[in-house]
């Protein structure tokens, strides 16, 4: 009897098992934009720092978040989170903390007294930073971290700009932001305090500067006509928040009424709550819809008694401290129209919280500036009409806020730096962006957002402690952990579990995978396994 035959196929290399030829589309692994870096003014790298901050490895993800942002315990604080509104997990159920995940790495990093890394070596070049607020302190660490000398000369007596002298001590602790403001001093950057720049060509000329960055704060209360009697206390709302970092503060009264409808408006009255006043009410010509104070703002502010007066102005202020208040009422175009209806509100002191204004009065014959609007304008590349100086923060056309203002100093630095090494510095092309609709919800339980504690309203109405307070590591690691990665592989491994011929290969970890194309017959089905969209069919070319 013969002997039964075998027939052995070498699957790697038989083309009978090959199925590529199969194809009309490929899939392709792909990085997209995520929405929360993309929505971030400091421009920092949100999904990467909470990865590392997921994986329970705090170190990294500061080290990653401060390559962008030096000030993350500050920032933790007082950023407006324009991420965590532009975040797909908002469609899905609540956006991701990134905010109070952001804060812990930072208040962790202060914990821990992790530093920075100085730069390797110098360049030999001198920068001049004017200005020592949000702006001109990251513009002053991302220029030494490049291996430039830099000097910064601040008017005040202390460093911090609006983030010391506008926003009040229940909202930044003083001890976070001399913490997070000394890390970048010892970088070795020079800080020159109670002086002020009166000509930047002198000065720059006088200290041997090859380059400046002008960020100066935007310091000056803006005014409005208000007929008022000659013993009426009339204040600004700068002056009253930087009196409250000396030792006499401000005297209020206990009757005080605000004028205006911004944040700084919100914070003068909820100091002078805390300052002892009974009444502290904010007089505004619009509705709580056009207000331009944050929404979670006015609610903290109504918590702790502030009341306000919508669709309202401010006649004039007799001697006797009252004020004629007339109401007003929307027009077919939603403009705010004069009712001649009045009525009389007794205060002891009005606060006009209106904006504020730059003193440029240090470009006084500069050659080659264009100041529009009270700002300079800058081009592209953040610098003035005159080479070598350029700007940021308050003092060019922006919104002002303090994470705007520390991504134009990360942004100034990088052109600062190709701007004296003889270059231009070219930002790498953007990703596509990561849509919601790319993304596969099913993958994802439902995880509500992390709620951060408040402190309760009485010690609120009499003390300058911090309101709102930070998350514990349990509660940050949850938080970092609702992240989707939009666009972005996480390893999740559902690519090469769900692969019908074997064609993903797995590279091992932090490597991501790849297809074998000799296999892949182009179905599809791990595209639309792929939770967070990271893998997309295009057409086969021959």
């Amino acid at each position: 009897m013969d002997k039964p035959f075998a027939i052995t196929l070498d699957v790697g290399s038989s083309l009978a098992n090959k199925t590529g030829s199969w194809r009309t589309s490929r899939p392709v692994y792909v990085d997209r934009l995520p929405p929360c870096n993309h929505a971030c003014p400091a421009g920092e790298n949100i999904q990467s720092w909470l990865y590392h901050a997921e994986a329970g490895d705090y170190e990294a993800a500061w080290r990653v978040l401060t390559l962008d942002n030096p000030l993350p315990a500050i920032m933790g604080r007082v950023c407006y989170h324009p991420c965590e509104t532009a975040c797909n997990r908002g469609k899905l159920d609540e956006s991701v903390g990134i905010n109070s995940v952001e804060r812990f790495l930072g208040d962790e990093a202060l914990k821990l007294a992790w530093r920075f890394e100085p730069p390797v070596r110098d360049s030999g070049k001198r920068v001049l930073v004017v200005g020592a607020g949000p702006s001109g302190l990251a513009a002053a660490y991302h220029l030494r971290l490049l291996g430039h000398a830099v000097t910064i000369i601040e008017a005040g007596p202390l460093a911090g700009g609006m983030m010391r002298f506008g926003i009040p001590k229940y909202r930044l602790p003083r001890d976070v932001l001399d913490a997070e403001i000394q890390r970048i001093l010892d970088l070795g950057i020079e800080l020159q305090l109670n002086r002020k720049v009166s000509n930047i060509l002198d000065t720059m000329h006088s200290g041997a500067f090859d380059a400046a960055f002008l960020a100066v704060g935007a310091h000056i209360a803006k005014r409005a006509y208000i007929p008022a009697g000659s013993t009426a206390r009339m204040l600004d709302a700068i002056s009253v928040l930087r009196g409250m970092e000396g030792e006499d503060k401000p005297l209020l009264g206990r009757r005080v009424v605000v004028y205006g409808g911004g944040n700084t408006a919100l914070d003068v009255a909820r100091t002078a709550k805390r300052l002892g006043a009974s009444d502290a009410i904010i007089v505004y010509r619009r509705t709580r819809e056009k207000m331009p104070a944050h929404d979670f703002e006015v609610e903290e502010a109504l918590q702790e008694g502030v009341l306000i007066k919508w669709l309202s102005t401010i006649r004039n202020m007799a001697d006797e401290g009252t004020l004629t208040v007339e109401k007003m009422r929307l027009d077919d175009q939603g403009f705010p129209q004069p009712t001649g209806e009045f009525e009389t509100l007794e205060t002891d002191s009005l606060v006009l919280a209106l904006g504020q204004d730059v003193d440029l009065s240090l470009l006084d014959d500069v050659p080659d500036l264009v100041i529009e609007h009270g700002v300079v304008q800058v081009a592209s590349n953040m610098m003035t009409g005159h080479a070598g100086i350029f700007a940021g923060g308050d003092m060019v056309p922006s919104e002002r806020t303090v994470t705007v203002a520390v991504g134009h100093g990360k942004k100034a630095a990088r052109h600062i730096d190709a701007w004296l090494r003889g270059g231009r510095y070219a930002p790498p092309p953007a990703h596509k962006l990561a849509a919601f609709e790319s993304l596969n919800a099913w993958y994802y339980a439902d995880a509500p957002k992390t709620t951060q504690p408040v402190l309760d309203l009485a010690r609120r109405a009499s003390t300058f402690d911090e309101v709102v307070r930070g998350l514990d590591e349990s509660t940050a690691l949850f938080e970092a952990r609702r992240c989707l990665s939009c666009g972005n592989c996480f390893e999740c491994d559902n690519c090469y579990g769900v692969c019908p011929d074997n064609a993903v290969i797995k590279l091992g970890p932090g490597k991501r995978f790849e297809f074998n194309y000799d296999y892949c017959k182009g179905c599809g089905i791990c595209v639309a396994e792929c939770p967070c969209g990271a893998i997309e069919m295009i057409p086969e070319t021959i």
